[in-house]
């Protein structure tokens, strides 16, 4: 099979299962819960049939090459930081999402993630080099793949916190967030490498993007059978009071409010009153032993 067409096939059949995907998503009722996650799933698929007609048309000979190649490639490079804009958003939901049940390390965790957020995307623009003058083709694309590297290590460093937290959030790998937490890791993950060793002149039909492409199909299959099957029915999550979590949810939840915390202490005695006391056990004493002797 010729390359090209190979190459062809894969990009139909992810078209197609990103229609199948959005069309059980909407079926769920999911866009209720995942709003960021629902424009993605508009974005790419309205995306998709727009760059492939741009790019079949760029290949006729009839076609001027140098009207339409603006036109496809400055698409593709909205498309691309619209999407690392929107990873961000639903890095958010899926992590409200997963510590709806504490709401002190939910408050806690955002603002931290915000930070680390904000980090990543400063030390992936400063690696890009700006030292192209006037050609700001290069420069659109070191941009995009900083910011999408950006997104990438957040939803990764994500994945990761969801991993290892799974048993003390209760949290069972059937959860529709974590499937979407892992289809986008999945997804970071290829994008990272892409971005990493592509280099800007590399053809659609490298090893590379093959690889890309493949681990995308994957993705959206895992998607489907996640958003087709019944999620199970999430509990109310009970820990032990004495539990590291809930002690952590309530420190969590007590800082930034300024809260005094009532700790019981033992009166001090007055002087004159231990001097009394002192008196009241020597006079009983005295009585006692006169008593006694009478």
């Amino acid at each position: 099979m010729p390359v090209n067409l190979a190459m062809f096939l894969m990009t139909g059949a992810e078209f197609i299962l990103w229609c199948v995907v959005g069309f059980l998503f909407w079926k769920k009722a999911l866009h209720q819960r995942f709003r960021a996650m629902a424009n993605y799933l508009v974005l790419r698929v309205a995306a998709t049939p727009v760059l492939f007609g741009l790019l079949y048309l760029q290949a006729q000979p009839w076609v001027r090459k140098d009207l339409l190649f603006p036109s496809y490639f400055y698409t593709y490079w909205a498309v691309y930081i619209a999407s690392a804009i929107l990873l961000y958003f639903i890095c958010l939901e899926v992590f409200r999402t997963i510590l709806a049940s504490f709401a002190g390390l939910m408050k806690l965790g955002i603002v931290a993630f915000r930070w680390a957020a904000l980090v990543s995307l400063i030390v992936s623009l400063i690696s890009v080099p700006y030292s192209h003058g006037q050609l700001t083709s290069y420069l659109v694309c070191d941009v995009s793949f900083a910011l999408m590297r950006a997104v990438s290590i957040l939803m990764l460093c994500l994945l990761a916190f969801l991993a290892l937290s799974m048993n003390a959030l209760h949290l069972s790998p059937r959860n529709q967030a974590f499937g979407i937490s892992l289809g986008f890791g999945m997804m970071s993950a290829g994008d990272f490498l892409v971005s990493t060793f592509l280099s800007r002149n590399a053809s659609l039909t490298s090893p590379t993007q093959f690889a890309n492409e493949a681990l995308i199909l994957v993705t959206l299959g895992m998607w489907a059978f996640y958003f087709a099957v019944p999620e199970p029915v999430t509990a109310p999550v009970l820990v032990p009071a004495n539990s590291t979590i809930y002690r952590w949810n309530e420190i969590a939840s007590a800082l930034g409010h300024g809260t005094q915390v009532a700790v019981p202490q033992p009166a001090r005695s007055f002087f004159l009153s231990d001097v009394e006391k002192v008196v009241d056990k020597v006079l009983a004493r005295n009585l006692q032993s006169s008593e006694t002797k009478s």
